[in-house]
């Protein structure tokens, strides 16, 4: 008797987990606004009111699902700028992290790329705060380099939100253009070589740092 409570919650977790899965993949030919709520619970098969004891609504699912796409995001972005190697090196890390990434997260990257300016507001305001919150994660580590010192945390932050933006919309790119990898890769490595140079000789301009 003692192991039930783990053995409900154990199925619990099982049938949430599918109501995701199936939204999921139904998410890969349209957006969340026209998602139906039995039309995911069908896809998962369990019946309509059985959505409840998870989900206040599609809109909530929805929230999950931007929990579940990014938690995979994170330790991409974070070894992305990672300080080690030099820049070609990094680049060259960044470039294969974001590709594998994309081979291994298809429709992650397709509804977080759809849905961040998507129809459904508590969606893309939850898409909104996590990427806000990987642009102050990533600007912590970019202040910690070298290459930051005197920078003021506002330009910083600018930085940060420049990579991740490109991170994104590398993957977005790389996502619609299934046979131009290596041309979008390319173009993405330019981009960060772009960036860093500008990093270089950014306190060498009037307002530089401020």
């Amino acid at each position: 008797m003692s192991h039930l409570p783990g053995v409900r919650q154990a199925r619990k977790q099982k049938t949430r987990q599918a109501l995701l899965d199936a939204a999921l993949e139904l998410l890969e030919g349209q957006s969340l606004s026209s998602l139906g709520l039995r039309e995911v619970t069908r896809a998962a098969g369990i019946a309509p009111t059985a959505f409840y004891r998870h989900f206040r609504s599609v809109e909530d699912l929805g929230v999950a699902l931007v929990e579940e796409a990014l938690g995979s995001l994170h330790p991409m972005i974070r070894t992305t700028v990672s300080t080690i190697g030099d820049g070609e090196e990094r680049i060259a890390r960044a470039i294969d992290l974001i590709v594998g990434h994309v081979d291994a997260y298809p429709a992650h990257v397709r509804f977080v790329t759809r849905e961040r300016h998507g129809g459904v507001r508590p969606v893309r305001e939850a898409i909104h705060g996590q990427l806000g919150l990987f642009t102050a994660e990533v600007a912590e580590a970019l202040a910690a380099d070298a290459v930051s010192a005197g920078w003021s945390r506002e330009d910083v932050l600018m930085l940060a939100q420049l990579y991740v933006d490109l991170m994104l919309g590398t993957a977005s790119l790389l996502l619609e253009g299934a046979r131009e990898w290596e041309r979008v890769s390319r173009v993405a490595a330019r981009q960060m070589r772009l960036i860093g140079i500008g990093r270089a000789h950014w306190l060498d301009q009037p307002d530089g740092g401020g």
